[in-house]
């Protein structure tokens, strides 16, 4: 069972501005200086997709995410069930 303090909650979107790039915020990780602004453009934007990461070993959960990111950045088309399979290893039980 994992704790809150144990998880990253992100989510993927698509910015609606004229370069539609592939964005991701990790909404836990947020500073004060930052939340409302960053919480605002993923708003904004087209969602993708949303999930949990652990804590433990987040960095490689991150480089995953951002190959993902260059690739649909990259016109690759991807689906949500894609970007489950390449983090399962990452995602609390």
């Amino acid at each position: 069972m994992s704790f809150e303090s144990d998880k990253i909650m992100f989510e993927i979107y698509k910015e609606t501005t004229y370069q539609g790039r592939y964005k991701v915020v990790y909404f836990t990780e947020l500073q004060d200086h930052n939340k409302e602004h960053e919480i605002s453009r993923a708003l904004a934007g087209e969602h993708f997709y949303d999930g949990f990461i652990k804590n433990y070993r987040k960095e490689q959960a991150k480089e995953v995410i951002n190959g993902i990111l260059d690739r649909l950045n990259n016109g690759e088309t991807l689906a949500p069930d894609d970007v489950d399979c390449a983090l399962q290893a990452f995602k609390p039980v």
